[in-house]
């Protein structure tokens, strides 16, 4: 019995060290494992790291052009999230700016805007922005109902007032009921810190499966994949042979969670409140899941070339599924069940929770099991499909 433990031992060694050689000697292979997974996420951070949009080019076209229209203009110059680059005398000029891209929205103040104020009118302006950019849009409009929130609840204080009201009382018939906001888990409201994390997960996952079905797809095209190697049946030692290739994986994506997880959040300074060996804990389920999935595909293919067309196919709409560019509860139950293949699905979720929230392991559990089911499943698949493939590569050696 102890011999036979050691024999298995001897296996998942020698397979270990033969498929970090092969990985390490394939640039090909190395160039997914590695360097994508550390240029990617690195180089999406630089481009979210402002987090949040300011300084958005408008122009403003004052058909008034009184104090009261040059006030309000400078009060939504004051907005960090705009910027009155232009002035218009009319709006076939602004237009032009606006489809040249110069701009991304124009302010109209109409005709008689200070009048209709003093009337006690309500007076509008008017906003024209692409709704189809809703970043953009969605910036311009918050500056632009706060400059005219705030000059609205100015002028009805100072009539307030006028009528005898003090100014605390003025202030509370103004706003009767105080709303306070806070940013919980994201602070500064940020796009990078909001997208970043999740993103990392699925590009750590797809660049594993992309590697191993490059790999595996390499390993049959230079006929590596024998039935004999190191002078042991490959077939009765399934078990070992997959386990060794994974621990080699394992460590690569290991690698990669580590400097994702660490170097670039404390580089980018994501919002981190949760205990990181937790996050290690929840790691070490999902990067097997991963990597016995991405054995089990490679299985399908005899080429590099298909493994990668395949997955990088699947990977926008794995990344759709993992509930980050939309929620999950809008989704149609059926689409999202049928991702939960992917371990991502569960990963995404959890982790944000782990890391972002700060929850505990407990709060985790549901998703936490289904990892380590999966891992189990995909091992036990993985196993199997191994003992086909050399079973029919014998078979096709014997009729050669």
């Amino acid at each position: 019995m102890i011999n036979k433990i050691k024999a298995e031992f001897n296996v998942i060694y020698m397979v270990f060290t033969d498929s970090l050689k092969t990985i390490f000697t394939d640039p090909g292979a190395l160039l997914i494992l590695m360097f994508a997974a550390i240029f990617y996420p690195v180089v999406y951070s630089i481009a979210y790291k402002k987090e949040v949009l300011t300084e958005i080019p408008v122009v403003v076209v004052d058909y008034d052009n009184t104090t009261m229209s040059r006030q309000w203009c400078k009060m939504i110059d004051a907005t960090p999230q705009v910027h009155v680059s232009h002035k218009a005398s009319d709006m076939l000029h602004a237009q032009e700016m606006f489809w040249q891209g110069t701009v991304n929205a124009v302010l109209e103040v109409p005709k008689g805007f200070e009048k209709d104020i003093y009337k006690g009118t309500q007076a509008s302006i008017s906003m024209y922005a692409d709704g189809s950019n809703f970043l953009l849009y969605k910036e311009t409009f918050k500056s632009t109902s706060t400059a005219t929130g705030t000059l609205s609840a100015g002028i009805e204080m100072k009539r307030l007032m006028a009528k005898g009201n003090r100014q605390e009382q003025a202030m509370h018939q103004i706003q009767p009921i105080k709303t306070s906001v806070y940013n919980l888990y994201n602070p500064s409201g940020g796009y990078g810190s909001f997208v970043m994390p999740g993103i990392m997960l699925i590009i750590i996952q797809q660049t594993l499966l992309i590697g191993i079905g490059l790999v595996g797809g390499l390993g049959r095209e230079r006929k590596r994949d024998k039935t004999q190697t190191f002078g042991i049946d490959l077939k009765k030692h399934a078990a070992s042979v997959i386990m060794g290739k994974s621990l080699a994986y394992f460590i690569i994506g290991f690698f990669n969670i580590i400097f994702a997880t660490v170097l670039v959040y404390h580089w980018f300074s994501f919002p981190s409140k949760g205990m990181f060996s937790n996050v290690l804990i929840l790691a070490i389920p999902f990067l097997f899941s991963v990597i016995f999935m991405g054995m089990t595909v490679s299985l399908l293919f005899k080429h590099r070339e298909h493994s990668i067309m395949f997955l990088v196919f699947l990977s926008p709409i794995i990344l759709f599924v993992a509930g980050l560019s939309w929620p999950v509860s809008a989704m149609p139950p059926a689409i999202h069940n049928i991702f939960k293949i992917f371990p991502s699905t569960y990963m995404v979720p959890s982790y944000l929770r782990l890391r972002t929230m700060g929850v505990s392991l407990h709060d985790i559990k549901p998703e936490l099991a289904a990892l380590t089911l999966q891992m189990v499943v995909y091992y036990v698949i993985a196993v199997l499909g191994f003992k086909i493939a050399m079973k029919k590569r014998v078979s096709n050696s014997l009729m050669e």
